[in-house]
């Protein structure tokens, strides 16, 4: 789920436009390449080792939230991270805080 966040050119311009800089700052301050793809720059996190740079660790809420990328804004409408929630519920549930669920996202069509 955290491995990376992929950006498109028009996901840095609104960047650009939420940090009020222009393309290319947004581009070389917030984004890095990972095997040919463009990526949010990433973070130590306490939980996951490594998060995307504008996770919060304390609250789990993006610190970007009116300027994230397509591919947050398409993630269920939700502000909190869900996997997060999962995982503490999880931790708490089988007593062991080293407990890394794996989850699998599915789609029901409406004909279902």
């Amino acid at each position: 789920m955290y491995e990376r966040v992929q950006v498109t050119p028009r996901d840095i311009k609104r960047l650009a436009r939420y940090f009020a800089v222009d393309y290319a700052t947004a581009e070389k301050r917030y984004t890095t390449t990972w095997q040919g793809e463009r990526i949010l720059r990433r973070k130590k996190d306490p939980v996951f080792g490594e998060a995307c740079k504008f996770l919060d660790p304390e609250t789990r809420r993006c610190t970007i939230y009116n300027g994230r990328p397509l591919t947050c804004r398409e993630f269920p409408a939700r502000e909190r991270c869900a996997y997060y929630d999962l995982l503490v519920f999880e931790r708490s549930q089988q007593n062991d805080n080293t407990v890394l669920p794996l989850v699998q996202i599915t789609f029901r069509n409406g004909d279902d």
